[in-house]
C-alpha cells in the first residue's frame, strides 16, 4: 500500500482563496450584469411611459387635427339639437 501524505495547509488554502477569488469576481460580474439590466429596463419603463402619455394627451389630439375635431364637434352639436 502506497504511502499516502497528509494534505498540504498551504496548499488547501491557496486552492480555497482562488476559489473565493473566482466566487468574488462571478457574484460582481453578476451584479453588474443585474445592476445594467435594471438600467435598461427603468429606461424602457420611462419611454413606454413617455409614448403612452403622448398617444393618450387629446389636447396633443387637438393640435394635430383640428379641423377633424372642430368638424366633430360642429356635427355632433348638429346632431343632438336636431333631436326632438
Amino acid at each position: 500500500m502506497p504511502h499516502a501524505h497528509p494534505p498540504n495547509p498551504k496548499r488547501i488554502s491557496a486552492m480555497f482563496t482562488d476559489e473565493s477569488r473566482q466566487i468574488t469576481l462571478e457574484l460582481r460580474r453578476a451584479e453588474a450584469e443585474l445592476s445594467h439590466a435594471r438600467e435598461e429596463l427603468v429606461r424602457s419603463i420611462h419611454a413606454v411611459e413617455s409614448e403612452a402619455t403622448r398617444v393618450l394627451d387629446w389636447r396633443a389630439w387637438i393640435q394635430r387635427n383640428p379641423l377633424l375635431f372642430l368638424g366633430s364637434a360642429f356635427a355632433l352639436g348638429f346632431f343632438l339639437g336636431r333631436r326632438d
